[in-house]
């Protein structure tokens, strides 16, 4: 059996407690817009994110990144706050409005105090209905845009990143880059971002998810008087469908660097599946196990672990930095297999179960965090309230759970190599 001592190196603190009935939060349709409102008395903080949903799917490889930079673009002025008064506002309210791209959706969201809530959403509203798009803005947001592409070459993490979601999701849209590549972000024009923002401004694709000291009706007033305006359009979303691998890929990238950077995504199921959280937990399993042979007992690495991608189709991954890199992937290689062949011992999975219980609570600490984990619920499994069933569902994780889908799923691996390509064998690539 897996020992206890390897899962106990994922683990942080048990701790936690089931969580009550959430009876502070209530979703309805405005306008064909759904809205989630959670009331938090505790503290006088308001999140509003307006989630531009389907993200990596509404854009195509020669715009990727266009949702974001378009957003980025309206920072500078719209129909009813110039650039000036627009920046006047916002620094005399003291608040933010953020723009968060994801694969599955665009952000924009707000944040305020109850106090300057109406006025910084009808400033957002305002920048999602009705942005200038100057052609010199254009030419500043395309700088900046191009500027951070080419600083993603110049980060061994952000490299080796681009380069395994691109492998692993090539030809469908999780393969393309959020910030979109040099070609794409050179070649949007103004005339596109207003054909884009006149086609993809749309209710159908809005969900609007509030978490602070806020009533219902209002947060309903807002969207009504400002984003119900929007056209209707036809968006419907849906999971994304995988597109199997046959076999594990490489891609390297030769880079002088004191140490070498692997990482390898291996595709997962949907959310809405049964072994969404089983995966979840045999990537954390694994995680320890990597933690425990690699770091403490052989010291070949200060970074390694199995991380698990939390999107509409998943997808978990193996991960280190080290000197050597072929004898690590080999380790990797056999604890795999181990996690694969034998079963986890059901004491250690019952604290590493509580530790994932415990991140829940801390996740939920902030009303942003709040926000995500209640569109996640909405969008991934169709019900908000599917968040706060997060700790039974990982309680009835099994060992032959694990067992079952690491072997279904952790197989095929696409990595990425960011490195001396000289010291990584094909071969050993190929045996996972």
């Amino acid at each position: 059996m897996i020992t206890a001592l390897a899962l106990a190196a994922a683990l942080a603190a048990p701790g936690g407690t089931p969580l009550a009935p959430d009876t502070a939060t209530s979703r309805t349709v405005v306008d064909g817009i759904p809205v989630i409102v959670r009331r938090v008395s505790a503290n006088d903080v308001v999140t509003a994110n307006v989630y531009l949903v389907g993200g990596l799917r509404q854009m195509t490889n020669d715009n990727a990144g266009i949702e974001p930079f378009l957003l980025d673009v309206s920072e500078r002025g719209t129909r009813h706050y110039n650039r000036n008064r627009l920046r006047q506002t916002m620094a005399r309210l003291g608040t933010a409005i953020v723009v968060d791209p994801s694969a599955d959706w665009t952000a924009l969201g707000v944040r305020a105090t109850a106090g300057t809530f109406d006025s910084t959403w009808a400033v957002m509203a305002d920048r999602l209905m009705y942005p200038t798009i100057d052609s010199a803005d254009v030419e500043l947001i395309r700088e900046q845009y191009r500027s951070a592409v080419r600083q993603r070459g110049d980060s061994p993490d952000a490299l080796v990143e681009y380069l395994a979601d691109s492998a692993t999701y090539a030809g469908t849209a999780y393969g393309r880059p959020l910030s979109g590549t040099d070609h794409s972000i050179a070649s949007i024009t103004r005339a596109q971002l207003r054909t884009y923002e006149q086609a993809q401004m749309v209710r159908s694709r809005l969900l609007v998810v509030v978490v602070g000291n806020v009533v219902p009706s209002r947060v309903e007033q807002l969207v009504h008087a400002t984003l119900g305006r929007l056209p209707a359009g036809t968006y419907h979303w849906t999971i994304p469908q995988a597109s199997p691998r046959a076999q594990s890929v490489l891609v390297a990238r030769q880079r002088e660097l004191p140490t070498n950077y692997i990482l390898g995504y291996y595709q997962g199921p949907p959310a809405s599946s049964k072994d969404y959280q089983a995966l979840r937990v045999a990537a954390a399993a694994l995680s320890g196990q990597f933690f425990e042979e690699i770091r403490s007992r052989r010291n070949l690495s200060y970074a390694v672990n199995a991380p698990f991608v939390d999107r509409a189709l998943s997808a978990g991954g193996l991960y280190v930095t080290t000197v050597a890199p072929d004898s690590v992937l080999q380790i990797m290689r056999h604890e795999l297999s181990a996690l694969q062949s034998n079963l986890v011992d059901p004491s250690a999975l019952g604290r590493l179960v509580q530790q994932f219980i415990t991140e829940y609570f801390l996740d939920n600490e902030t009303n942003a965090d709040q926000a995500n984990l209640l569109v996640r619920a909405e969008l991934y499994r169709g019900d908000f309230r599917d968040a706060d069933r997060f700790v039974d569902e990982l309680r009835k994780v099994t060992p032959s759970d694990i067992q079952r889908v690491a072997r279904m799923y952790m197989k095929h691996v696409a990595f990425a190599y960011a490195g001396d390509t000289t010291r990584v064998s094909r071969g050993v690539v190929d045996e996972f």
